[in-house]
């Protein structure tokens, strides 16, 4: 064996590569990505162009190996590393809108990796797909050792987040013997092809309820959300609605997505504009002003947490402060001075409390 020499970075002239290697590492390496291969990786980048083949090059490497522990009956392993292959793909396509043929071949390798690595995961998952609008709710379905019925958490996606990348956030549930059912909603991976993004997630965010309430090993009245980003908005939105809501936690969301517009990064609105079938950057611009909790948080009666952080560059902790303030039901606001959006950064501070804390609602 050939031990490479360390790679040189890239002389970087692209100022979306230059940012995505300064806010992403924590993101990435918490939820799957080896920090040796962030470094890896991102030092051969120099413009944005780049950066879905990069990334992709790198889920086939993880991929091989999966192939190959299948063919060799190493199951357990063939699902870590098919499943850490998922998460690469997905962090190729997660932005890469302007390309859209790049991106939907990484998405693509991504489903394909996470598809073959469920039944070899321990717990193991399984596909559900819910109809809906025309379109299909994708989720993986998760449950803990032991006889049923098992509590529910739904884990919403953000933006640019996907199912894909929840395998770590899915275990802390796990361990605690509480279900997740990790789902693409209206556009969000599977489904971004074919359903916008929303603002009235009270209406997928029932069907998907609707369709949890009967899988098999759930216990119905013990059903709650969970959110991040843009999901972060999403998981309180259907709580303010749905009484089938146990408790919610929100991490990273916003209030009003919309009043934060021209603050957002080129790439988030680039994505927002593709995603919600915009036709234009003003379109978008209006349709981000419907993602409100407006005259919605009071209809928070469920046990709410709110998990924010103080540095966050893309939504001030005001917005984590008057959803809080808001809702109706006993709420919790966890502000962590450190923390970047989505507290990736810092999840020592907030996944284990989270994850407690979600374990202890259902229990009652």
């Amino acid at each position: 064996m050939t031990v490479s020499e360390p790679r040189v970075p890239a002389p970087v002239s692209d100022a979306r590569v230059a940012a995505a290697v300064s806010h992403w590492g924590p993101r990435f390496t918490a939820n799957g990505v080896s920090a040796a291969d962030f470094a890896r990786i991102t030092a051969a980048i120099s413009r944005w162009e780049e950066w879905c083949a990069a990334w992709t090059g790198a889920g086939g490497e993880h991929e091989a190996l999966g192939r190959e522990a299948l063919a060799e009956g190493r199951l357990r392993s063939a699902g870590a590393h098919l499943a850490q292959a998922a998460v690469y793909h997905h962090f190729a396509k997660f932005l890469f809108v302007d390309e859209p043929d790049q991106m939907r071949a990484a998405h693509r390798a991504a489903v394909r990796c996470l598809t073959d690595a469920l039944p070899h995961l321990d717990p193991p998952g399984q596909r559900v797909e819910i109809p809906f609008e025309g379109g299909r709710i994708v989720g993986v379905l998760r449950l803990p050792p032991g006889p049923g019925p098992h509590p529910l958490v739904v884990l919403i996606p953000g933006l640019d987040s996907a199912k894909e990348e929840f395998g770590t956030t899915e275990a802390l549930f796990l361990q605690r013997g509480l279900g997740t059912l990790s789902v693409d909603g209206p556009g969000q991976g599977e489904a971004e092809y074919d359903l916008p993004i929303r603002g009235d997630w009270e209406v997928p965010g029932a069907a998907i309820l609707d369709a949890a309430a009967v899988l098999p090993g759930i216990d119905p009245e013990r059903l709650s959300v969970w959110g991040v980003s843009l999901g972060g908005y999403y998981a309180p939105r259907v709580a303010s609605a749905d009484a089938r809501v146990r408790a919610c936690i929100a991490l990273a969301g916003p209030y009003d997505f919309g009043e934060r517009w021209d603050a957002l990064p080129e790439l988030t609105r680039a994505a927002f504009r593709v995603r919600s079938r915009s036709r234009d950057e003003q379109q978008a611009r209006e349709r981000a002003h419907e993602l409100s909790l407006e005259g919605r948080a009071r209809g928070i009666r469920c046990p709410l947490l709110v998990v924010f952080g103080r540095q966050d560059r893309l939504i001030p902790p005001g917005h984590a402060e008057r959803l809080a303030r808001e809702a109706s039901g006993p709420t919790r606001l966890l502000m962590l001075p450190d923390g970047n959006h989505g507290c990736a950064n810092v999840v020592h501070q907030h996944r284990y409390r989270s994850a407690d804390w979600m374990a202890e609602q259902l229990r009652r």
